[in-house]
């Protein structure tokens, strides 16, 4: 597969950088001219997996977040979002809607938001080792009219 542009970012596991990491990957697909609701999308599950990584990977201490965008010739935006906390020692369960680790204050939808917002998501996860979260969009290209 051969990528156009890539980035690497990593940052503090706090909640004010939830944020920061939405908005740097937006503007990094903005090339691809997505629609409105397309970066909507986008950002929404980028919220869900570094709020993930933040309540869940490091829920009792702090630690960093690692984001991997990469966009494809064909119009592919693929992002990895990872950190090195507590892990998921049941995936399967994880992705299951309303399952939650987080207390009453966790809604457990995290996993099914993503799904719903991107075209696809992969996890994997070790105990006391990280999980890492993959999710895959493409952007649906609009043609532009430029006569006047």
């Amino acid at each position: 597969m051969t990528y156009t542009n890539e980035m690497k970012l990593s940052f503090s596991a706090k909640s004010v950088n939830e944020s920061f990491a939405r908005t740097a990957v937006s503007s990094f697909v903005l090339p691809l001219d997505p629609t409105i609701a397309e970066l909507t999308e986008i950002k929404t599950a980028i919220s869900e997996a570094v709020t993930n990584c933040i309540v869940h990977g490091y829920k009792h201490g702090e630690g960093t977040i690692y984001i991997e965008a990469k966009i494809t010739e064909s119009g592919k935006l693929i992002v990895k979002i990872r950190d090195k906390g507590y892990g998921i020692p049941d995936i399967k369960s994880a992705m299951e809607p309303l399952f939650t680790t987080g207390g009453e204050e966790q809604a457990g939808l995290g996993f099914t938001v993503m799904q719903n917002f991107m075209d696809k998501v992969s996890v994997r996860s070790k105990p006391m080792k990280g999980t890492a979260v993959t999710m895959e969009k493409h952007i649906v290209r609009h043609l532009k009219n430029d006569r006047a």
